[in-house]
């Protein structure tokens, strides 16, 4: 998985970065927490602080658009992201590999 970081704003509003990028990959649509991982580890992030906002692959080609947003502080993201996005990507208890 290659990731190209497209841009790069900050919004000090909100307390949180806003990220837009390319992922290209091989073989299946990789997850969304094994984006995110990679994503937080490639970035040296914290992965609690992060939320994926949106995916968007296109038939025939092996790569996605993303944004992900990276808060301050856990307090901040609370504030302003709905719940179901806090959830979506995140392994349920019990939950392994496939």
């Amino acid at each position: 998985m290659d990731f190209e970081f497209t841009s790069e704003e900050r919004n000090e509003l909100l307390n949180r970065k806003e990220l837009s990028f390319v992922l290209t990959f091989d073989g299946a649509t990789p997850s969304r927490a094994h984006i995110l991982g990679k994503l937080c580890a490639l970035k040296n992030l914290e992965p609690s602080l992060a939320v994926l906002d949106s995916l968007k692959t296109h038939y025939g080609r092996q790569e996605l658009e993303g944004k992900v947003r990276i808060y301050d502080d856990e307090a901040s993201k609370l504030r302003v992201e709905p719940a179901h996005l806090m959830k979506r990507g995140v392994k349920a208890e019990g939950e392994g590999e496939a």
